[in-house]
């Protein structure tokens, strides 16, 4: 089901000379879609990866000037941390994309302190719920062994985890080669907005 669902989307593959060049072309396009997304229905909703790729893109966007006051950025997955942890994808957020012009926008983090991942998956989905779905942009970003999201090969609930017909918003991930324990929007979440970027380099 899920193949199925993934093969009827359209894709394309951009590449470009540096990394620069790539990091300018990305934020074109995704300010594009976000104003796109608040002339249709007056607000956005943007899902971001961490890592050290997305550096040059966050700098890039945090300057472009659309209506950041209208829009929402939240994360695509979150270690179980807090964000003063060098290992926070809420923290490198908001240190390289929530700056400049992007500074009006407004935050939801992942992370919240809970007695376990589950609780805290379960408080998140919660408190996304209101936020206004479907997503408009998905930056994704991928791990050296293939994974996007936390959509670990080894997670033990990748099943739910790639569900296309899940409504869950946030799902807790224990994997091995993840680490700590993780938080991650659905599959399901991902694959339903309006643009989805693959952003690598190499």
């Amino acid at each position: 089901m899920a193949r199925k669902q993934l093969s009827e989307v359209s894709y394309g593959w951009n590449g470009f000379a540096d990394r620069q060049d790539l990091a300018t072309a990305l934020a074109g396009e995704i300010a594009d879609r976000l104003t796109r997304a608040i002339t249709e229905r007056g607000a956005a909703l943007l899902a971001v990866s961490g890592g050290t790729t997305p550096a040059k893109l966050f700098a890039a966007l945090s300057t472009t000037p659309i209506a950041w006051d209208r829009i929402t950025v939240t994360l695509v997955d979150e270690r179980f941390v807090p964000p003063s942890s060098p290992r926070s994808n809420a923290g490198l957020v908001a240190a390289n994309l929530l700056q400049n012009k992007a500074a009006a926008a407004r935050f939801v983090p992942l992370y919240h302190e809970a007695a376990s991942i589950e609780d805290a998956a379960a408080a998140d989905s919660e408190a996304l719920r209101s936020l206004p779905w479907p997503l408009d942009v998905v930056i994704l970003g991928m791990g050296g062994d293939g994974h996007t999201a936390s959509f670990f090969p080894d997670a033990g609930n990748l099943e739910e985890l790639l569900d296309p017909a899940s409504q869950r918003i946030v799902l807790p991930v224990h994997a091995a080669s993840g680490g700590e324990p993780r938080l991650t929007l659905s599959m399901a979440r991902i694959v339903a907005a309006g643009f989805v970027a693959l952003h690598i380099e190499g």
